[in-house]
């Protein structure tokens, strides 16, 4: 049965956030409701966040899907109205999500999660640097500076997901590749300043259990001049030991006598950061019963553990969410108050992950609509008073 609706009945919605699911999420209502006034609001004057600031520059296949984006804005009738911040404030660039909610039918909360997860241990010293801050560097994010980015020549990387493997294979790319992709002269010579000549690459998890696509690890092969090593431990026989083969793989076909190696650590955590203001080594300790402890020189640190609230500038938090309309294995916030992607789930998942998180809220949404009760219809963007902002997309 056909269920879109007339028109008339069709609602208003502003999404707050323009990353992937935001974005995504515009796509599935504006299959539904063709007539829909629908806006998306962001704090920055371009949009697709992740797609845009967060995706290695050298996976052109994967921020291939702002492509599809494009087509919201410019054949879909969707607004995009950046620089824009939602919270509690009023004022020039600011809005707050009452005064939005006032004048929309729905609200979509999608602002992600994008401040780096910090570790155990304590990280105030200088050369610690969390991949978040690092990748929207490479990407020329707005809120990043070079300033004060000094990698050295042994970096050590915390984390076994895709980010840190990029942040690994980004290290050991020549200059003047990085500089074919359109990253900055100055995030170049600051990368490729030590240059990097040993990284060490540690995670709490065996081979089996660990977070990287196989994909990646294959793809470290085609660095020159490197050399891979592994405190590897032959997988149980239940265990999956594809990760295993292909990080012995890695070893295998590495070059002997390369003047650069990376290493990977499996089942450590980092207990003790040290130095004199700067780090200058990390303590790991085994996760199984040895318990033993490994330092490893460093003159940087890289965490790549995941992401957290933003705990600055908030728009809703973690701990806000215990009204009684909460539901958050649907996306609901409060009447006609929805939330998508990390915001929902919390920060895992990869960018196909969120349009299938989506295509869940979307359905959330159109189904509670469908049995609301009729009501005078909000005005929408209009009532907001301010000017468009579209940046070229």
């Amino acid at each position: 049965m056909d269920t879109t609706h007339s028109t008339d009945s069709q609602p208003s919605v502003a999404i707050i956030g323009s990353g992937p699911s935001g974005c995504y999420l515009a796509q599935f209502l504006r299959k539904q409701w063709r007539e829909s006034e629908i806006v998306i609001f962001d704090r920055l004057d371009t949009p697709y966040g992740l797609v845009r600031y967060g995706v290695a520059p050298d996976h052109p296949g994967t921020r291939a899907v702002s492509k599809q984006f494009d087509r919201l804005f410019a054949r879909d009738n969707v607004t995009f109205v950046g620089s824009t911040v939602v919270g509690s404030v009023e004022g020039a660039g600011h809005m707050t999500l009452d005064k939005i909610r006032t004048a929309f039918d729905i609200v979509v909360l999608a602002t992600g999660l994008h401040a780096d997860r910090a570790l155990s241990v304590t990280t105030d010293l200088h050369g610690v640097y969390g991949a978040g801050h690092l990748t929207r560097l490479i990407n020329g994010h707005p809120d990043e500076t070079v300033d004060g980015l000094e990698l050295g020549r042994r970096v050590v990387i915390v984390g076994h997901g895709n980010v840190a493997i990029d942040l690994l294979r980004l290290f050991l790319t020549a200059p003047e590749q990085l500089r074919e992709l359109g990253i900055a002269q100055d995030v170049v010579d600051a990368i490729s300043a030590g240059p990097v000549s040993e990284i060490d690459i540690v995670g709490r998890s065996m081979p089996s259990q660990a977070k990287f696509d196989l994909a990646m690890i294959k793809e470290l092969a085609k660095l020159p001049n490197v050399r891979f090593e592994a405190d590897l431990v032959a997988p149980a026989e239940d265990e999956d030991a594809s990760r295993h083969d292909a990080v012995q793989m890695l070893i295998d076909g590495s070059e002997p006598s390369a003047q650069r190696v990376a290493r990977f650590h499996f089942g450590f955590e980092p207990v003790e950061l040290d130095g004199a203001g700067t780090v200058s080594s990390i303590t790991l300790q085994a996760l199984n019963s040895t318990g033993r402890t490994m330092r490893l020189d460093a003159d940087s640190v890289c965490t790549a553990i995941g992401f957290a609230e933003n705990e600055s500038a908030p728009l809703l938090r973690a701990d806000h969410t215990s009204a009684e309309h909460v539901d958050l294995e649907r996306g609901i916030l409060g009447d006609s108050l929805y939330c998508v992607g990390w915001l929902r789930r919390g920060p895992r998942g990869t960018i196909p992950e969120n349009r299938t998180d989506a295509r869940m809220v979307a359905d959330t949404i159109i189904a509670d609509h469908l049995v609301r009760d009729a009501a005078m219809p909000k005005p929408g963007y209009s009532a907001l008073n301010i000017d468009t902002h579209s940046a070229a997309i």
